[in-house]
């Protein structure tokens, strides 16, 4: 278990699916890249999105995954579940290995977390 704090991530994971009740979810896996204890290890988000303010939290998140590719970077927009889902694949190609992030995993209502990409990096080949 990662304590809440900022830590420097790789997406390893980015995909819509059924959460454990059938509902749909994007899961992204935040690898820690970023030397310390944690090095290495997993956050994990899952958010369902059945409703327009979770479907929001999660487009804000993609824009901040995206923010620095300028005009390659897709419109975040959510027209259906199939699109959606491909929308999340096409960005997941696009930033893997060319991007990592300033994390900021905090609590957030209840016991949900919350994940705010405070700071983009590009990775040079």
């Amino acid at each position: 278990e990662v304590p809440h704090g900022e830590y420097e991530v790789a997406i390893q994971q980015m995909e819509l699916k059924p959460s454990s009740k059938g509902d749909p979810m994007v899961s992204i896996w935040f690898k820690i890249v970023s030397d310390g204890e944690y090095k290495g290890s997993i956050i994990f988000m899952n958010q369902v999105i059945t409703q327009g303010f979770q479907i929001h939290i999660v487009n804000e998140l993609l824009r901040m995954m995206t923010s620095e590719m300028g005009n390659d970077a897709p419109v975040i927009e959510f027209k259906n579940y199939k699109q959606y889902g491909n929308l999340i694949m096409d960005i997941f190609e696009a930033i893997d290995n060319n991007f990592e992030y300033a994390l900021n995993y905090k609590k957030g209502k209840g016991d949900f977390s919350k994940y705010e990409i405070t700071e983009v990096f590009t990775l040079e080949d």
